[in-house]
């Protein structure tokens, strides 16, 4: 390239020499035409390295092409084989006594709770005989530790269903993640244009919101149990509180100050 320049550098400047007839020569140089020339020549040589160019993008971008359309098959190959994370089986309960078996199939299946809950304990009383004579500290222990039972079966209940719902949906979300994973690793075209990774892509962000929810659910669960067996130990502390408060009093009032037995003694 560069000698083809010097070349026409050289041509151009002997042409701008003047042109002298040759004695009995017939060929005449014309100073404007060899100039025309020389600038189709330079003209020819940038079309030449412009197509050179657009040549060399064109195999870029093939090659680009190739090794995507390449790629599903050499890169998702060392995921085929990825380990599935699925739900541990619950072991069925002896169920002795006829009780156990509603209790776990509600933790399974989420129906059925609050009943199941029940029937696997002790049975709810209602207010206890002799309530309404009791003092208003009496009617207070015993409103708060009746509270206090009604909260952890209500809660108790609530955890129950919240593992039964998630364990019933877990076989359509495992159904649907190997649905999205036999997709990313599908060497059809058709699943390896860009829209169809951008749906995979929102799929995958929808699952993985589903389960945040079932996360946050468990969470607030735990949260809930933690905050009655507060509420439990909270009211004994109370309790205890005030029935320091009235012992002085009530030791005053129900204790004899006879002193019979002191007089007695120094009679001896």
């Amino acid at each position: 390239m560069k000698g083809l320049i010097l070349a026409l550098l050289l041509a151009a400047t002997t042409l701008t020499q003047p042109a002298h007839a040759q004695i009995g020569a017939s060929v005449v140089l014309d100073p404007t035409q060899s100039a025309h020339a020389v600038q189709q020549l330079i003209q020819s040589s940038q079309i030449y390295t412009t197509n050179l160019q657009t040549l060399t993008n064109v195999m870029e971008t093939y090659n680009l092409a190739h090794r995507m359309a390449t790629a599903p098959s050499s890169y998702y190959t060392a995921f085929a084989n990825m380990g599935e994370q699925m739900w541990t089986q619950v072991t069925r309960p002896a169920n002795t006594y006829g009780n156990s078996l509603p209790w776990m199939n509600a933790a399974t299946t989420g129906g059925g709770a609050a009943s199941a809950n029940q029937g696997a304990g002790i049975q709810r009383t209602g207010q206890i005989s002799g309530y309404n004579s009791l003092s208003s500290q009496g009617q207070q222990a015993i409103a708060a530790q009746g509270a206090t039972i009604d909260l952890g079966d209500a809660v108790t209940s609530t955890s129950l269903q919240t593992i039964g719902t998630i364990r019933a949906n877990s076989t359509q979300r495992a159904s649907d993640i190997q649905t999205l994973e036999t997709a990313s690793h599908s060497i059809d075209p058709a699943q390896q244009t860009e829209l169809a990774t951008l749906q995979r892509i929102n799929q995958a962000m929808l699952l993985q919101l589903r389960t945040q929810q079932e996360a946050s659910q468990m969470t607030q669960a735990q949260s809930l149990q933690q905050m009655v067996q507060q509420k439990q130990q909270q009211d004994a502390l109370k309790m205890s509180m005030q029935a320091a408060d009235g012992y002085e009093t009530n030791y005053a009032t129900h204790t004899s100050t006879d002193s019979t037995g002191l007089s007695k003694a120094f009679s001896y």
